[in-house]
């Protein structure tokens, strides 16, 4: 078995499939609340938004698929799971 791929874009596949499932893992196992989720959700989309003036760089497309890929994750884990929404 071979760990070393030829595409960047096999190796942000595979690093998104193990980072969904280690967030689904924490939840399962109550380690990550579903506020901690929405939280995550919630810092993902504002780097999305102002990826310019974010501290750490960004791409402003890969920024805005991150916010959608884990947008679609916490509603997931939000129907899965189930647990208190955050508070505003």
């Amino acid at each position: 078995m071979t760990l070393v791929t030829d595409s960047a874009q096999d190796t942000a596949d595979k690093s998104i499939v193990i980072l969904q499932s280690l967030i689904c893992l924490l939840r399962e196992r109550n380690i990550l609340s579903r506020a901690d989720i929405e939280e995550l959700t919630e810092k993902v989309q504002a780097r999305a938004a102002h990826h310019d003036t974010d501290p750490l760089p960004c791409c402003d497309k890969e920024a805005t698929e991150a916010a959608t890929i884990l947008s679609s994750l916490s509603d997931y884990i939000g129907r899965r799971y189930g647990g208190k929404h955050r508070r505003l």
